[in-house]
């Protein structure tokens, strides 16, 4: 019969993965040691063993965690069953939260997944292109023009390049929270996605 998990497993899984996440946000993947990690979670090298098997598998979970969080969050708004513009607002706000809570991952995910071998990298990439795909649904149902003309897909990447690089400037301990930001994230995208003019029909000769 198989051991189960001891309580209180993965409450330690999670601070051993925030601990390393903070380690890489830092000093980078390749400059952290796993000797580093445990004496940042305070634990002996053989119990940080017993939760990963090496340095790699600690940088699969930290993405892997951070996406699957993400996917959560879209799923968390389709099930509040919202009209189409107060569903986009909702995406960004809480990804815009999200980002404040997970810099250190966020960062991670966006530096240090060359270090993963393709098979992880691709696992990944399949849950991204979910959330991306989740988010130009959401463009579309707000202008669905947007979608004939095949522009909701790059207006969602537009949106993406203002939120998936405010860790790198926003302070958490700033003036400005990331909970007030998200609003105005969302303000400034509807402002100018009200805007956008529809590329010309080709002209038949």
């Amino acid at each position: 019969m198989a051991r189960g998990r001891a309580p209180g497993f993965e409450s330690q899984r999670e601070e051993i993965l925030s601990a390393a996440a903070t380690l890489f946000a830092q000093k980078g993947y390749p400059g952290t040691s796993m000797n580093e990690v445990a004496l940042a979670c305070q634990v002996s090298k053989p119990t940080l063993y017993h939760y990963v098997r090496d340095k790699h598998e600690l940088l699969v979970q930290i993405c892997e965690t951070h996406v699957q969080g993400l996917a959560l969050l879209v799923q968390e708004v389709r099930a509040q069953a919202l009209a189409p513009e107060a569903h986009l607002r909702a995406l960004i706000a809480r990804f815009v939260q999200s980002y404040g809570q997970a810099q250190n991952q966020h960062r991670v995910l966006t530096e240090d997944v060359k270090f993963l071998n393709d098979d992880d990298q691709q696992r990944l990439l399949v849950i991204e292109r979910q959330v991306v795909a989740a988010f130009a649904e959401a463009v579309a149902a707000v202008r669905p023009e947007l979608q004939d003309a095949r522009l909701h897909k790059p207006l969602t990447m537009l949106l993406f390049g203002m939120i998936n690089w405010t860790f790198t400037w926003l302070r958490p301990d700033g003036a400005l929270t990331y909970e007030e930001m998200a609003p105005m994230v969302a303000d400034l995208f509807f402002g100018g996605l009200g805007a956008v003019q529809l590329p010309p029909e080709p002209t038949l000769i």
